[in-house]
């Protein structure tokens, strides 16, 4: 590829990142090093006046392209994430004491879902509407009350159960159109933004439940900007919201509202606080043209206001221990400026586009206590992160692992190259595994104690054992390569993983002339697999089943909130969109077989016997279509409202979700028990 085709793609891929609204930050700094030293707290300074916040965008702005002026360079943001009652409540259910709970990654740290039991009652988003369903005896399920939301107030996306209390999360969003002028000089000036901005908020609302027949809403919570993730530790919940700021030269005094942010809480008064320009802090080596909300508050104490703070920055993931939350943000960094000359009109005589150089993941630490939280550090590392599960504290470091992609690079070994990396409190790097797997990138990552267990895959699945005994010099103990990849990874014991993810088969590449170039790997069916530990230099494949052909998927691909696991049960379940090949022919193109894809023949729960003796057997499918909604799937299924979303249990008793649907199956042989239409 020449330059100048280079350099189209860098600005193309700025122009679609904007459009698109990508996670990642492109952006240019001052040139410095990739790694951090750390850098502690409460000493970060405060923007203080709009006059300052715009000189600090000036630094960072996104950017179009301002003809026959410099541009001094291109950044796209980041962006991210009444009561109708029914019939009377009855008394709790004395044997309904063994239930399950969301698959978290921390324990004793909550995350919200789409559903939650008590172990009596089912608490469930469904449309836009939750749903409280007592569940418990199965015989006797019945809708309890339904809370409704026109979608103009609130989409509901996630629920938190927390005793007597049901807190709801969502958001809204509306379109607020603005002019933009030309500049000083009269010249046109093309955005990489429609002239409108999506005016977000983010809503948590307190319900008490200790009638489920007449909730009562106490307490609600709104952030302006989308909803980025969320925690819940004992009573303390903390919400996390991110509002893209949209500014630059051009822009008109009019509109400088909406550089403002604001937030609402019903202990506080009926309407929106602005906070003030010199409440919000800065990191002065890293200014992002995106508002971080963090608020936090108690939920045992109604009347209190909830601690908000707002930083100068972005995010993308979340990772939250018992004491600490940290927010990582990955940036592609790019190098400029580089003068283009003898353009086409009306750009004659130079743009400043900008080149790769280089992509890393700032991370934010802030301690948590009872619903205070307090900045405490910020540091960074090459590369990007996953998701939360590339991240983990233990013993008070911080493990983090990256994949760092350089797609320019000519040589293709060198494109991708996977690391792990320990820092201390500060968020300073104290220890570091690099080059791990080069041209590969990691799927899926699992920290256990002293180990980190990691899936890379580009033709083949190497899992990764790493001993992280020593901060300062952690280990590669030992790898292990199998086709397919894992996206997820859950322990089920110290010595056991679970791997659940993709089958692969690799298969020649040719060129025109028919010759071998070289192989490529295409994903088939879904594959679990059980690895055996307990040697970490020699880990062993001791158990594997797949499901299905090319095209089956399943949520727990990409949530690990749709798992259902008791290792003191024996059971493994997760919802299944399954995919079959009917006739077994592969798929044939210029004289070469390619796997084909399946078509749509099952959608709902899978559920397993799991143990180390036999490893997965299949008990049996659970689905909410009937035979009719099967004729009428053809080659996808036809009716989403009837996708099983959760498996949860109660006592002897499975519980299959659908946005239509609760069905209960008894847990021995999955006989059904009963089921609950949802309107």
């Amino acid at each position: 590829m020449s330059n100048t085709s280079r350099r189209f793609y860098s600005i193309m891929a700025v122009f679609l990142a904007a459009a698109i609204g990508i996670s990642s930050s492109i952006y240019v700094l001052a040139a410095r090093g990739e790694e951090s030293t750390g850098q502690q707290e409460d000493s970060l300074p405060v923007v203080g006046t709009l006059e300052n916040l715009k000189k600090l965008l000036e630094q960072s702005r996104p950017q179009g392209y301002l003809y026959d002026e410099a541009l001094p360079m291109m950044r796209a943001g980041t962006s991210k994430e009444t009561a109708n009652t029914q019939g009377a409540a009855p008394a709790p259910a004395a044997d309904a004491n063994d239930h399950s709970t969301t698959n978290l990654q921390v324990a004793g740290v909550d995350e919200a879902d789409l559903v939650k039991t008590d172990g009596e009652y089912i608490y469930q988003v469904s449309k836009q509407q939750v749903v409280i369903a007592r569940a418990y005896p199965p015989d006797q399920m019945s809708v309890a009350s339904v809370i409704k939301y026109n979608p103009g107030q609130m989409t509901p996306q996630e629920i938190y159960l927390d005793e007597s209390r049901l807190v709801v999360i969502g958001s809204a969003a509306n379109n607020v159109y603005y002019e933009y002028e030309a500049n000083s000089k009269g010249l046109s000036i093309v955005s990489p933004y429609p002239p409108y901005q999506n005016k977000q908020t983010m809503k948590a609302i307190v319900y008490d439940i200790t009638d489920r027949a007449n909730v009562k809403q106490i307490r609600e919570v709104e952030l302006e900007g989308g909803y980025l993730s969320s925690r819940k530790i004992d009573s303390a919940l903390y919400l996390v919201a991110q509002k893209n700021i949209y500014y630059y030269a051009g822009q008109p005094r009019e509109s400088d509202s909406s550089l403002g942010v604001s937030y609402r809480d019903s202990a506080a008064g009926s309407g929106f606080i602005p906070i003030g320009y010199d409440q919000i802090r800065y990191f002065p080596d890293f200014v992002e043209p995106n508002y971080v909300i963090i608020a936090g508050l108690d939920l045992n104490q109604p009347e209190v206001s909830a601690q908000t703070s707002v930083y100068l920055g972005a995010g993308d993931s979340i990772y939250a221990s018992r004491e600490n939350l940290y927010v990582a943000v990955t940036t592609q960094n790019y190098s400029g400026p580089i003068i283009l000359k003898d353009l086409p009109a009306p750009a004659s005589s130079l743009v400043r586009p900008i080149s790769p150089a280089g992509q890393n993941t700032r991370v934010y630490r802030f301690a948590l206590n009872a619903g205070q939280v307090t900045h405490k550090a910020s540091g960074e590392v090459p590369g990007r992160v996953l998701n939360q599960f590339s991240m983990d504290e233990y013993q008070g470091n911080f493990r983090i692992a990256t994949t760092r992609d350089d797609y320019w690079r000519s040589d293709m070994a060198n494109q991708k190259s996977n690391s792990l990396y320990v820092l201390d409190d500060k968020l300073g790097i104290v220890g570091r595994l690099e080059n791990i797997a080069p041209g590969e990138k990691i799927y899926s990552v699992r920290f256990m104690g002293s180990r980190g267990y990691l899936v890379t895959f580009e033709k083949v699945d190497p899992f990764f054992v790493v001993d992280l005994k020593e901060p300062q010099n952690p280990k590669l103990l030992g790898a292990l390569k199998i086709p397919g990849y894992s996206d997820y990874l859950h322990p089920y014991d110290d010595d056991h993983i679970i791997g659940i993810g993709k089958d692969t088969v690799e298969l020649p590449v040719k060129d025109w002339r028919g010759d071998v170039t070289g192989t490529q790997a295409y994903y088939l069916g879904m594959k679990m697999a059980i690895f055996d530990v307990t040697d970490v230099t020699q880990p062993r494949e001791v158990f594997s089943a797949r499901i299905g052909d090319r095209g089956t998927d399943s949520e727990l691909l990409h949530n690990h909130k749709a798992l259902l696991f008791s290792r003191e049960k024996n059971l493994l379940a997760f919802p299944v969109t399954l995919m079959e090949v009917k006739d077994g022919q592969p798929y044939i193109r210029d004289g070469m077989s390619f796997p084909q894809y399946g078509s749509f023949s099952f959608q709902g729960a899978y559920v397993y016997r799991i143990d180390l003796q036999q490893g997965f057997q299949l008990r049996g499918r659970i689905t909410h279509l009937t035979d009719e909604d099967y004729l009428k799937a053809g080659y996808y299924n036809a009716n989403p409202d009837k996708n099983v979303e959760r498996i949860v249990y109660i006592n002897d008793t499975l519980y299959t979700l659908s946005p239509s649907m609760i069905k209960a199956n008894a847990m021995s042989d999955l006989a059904a028990k009963g089921s609950l239409d949802i309107q």
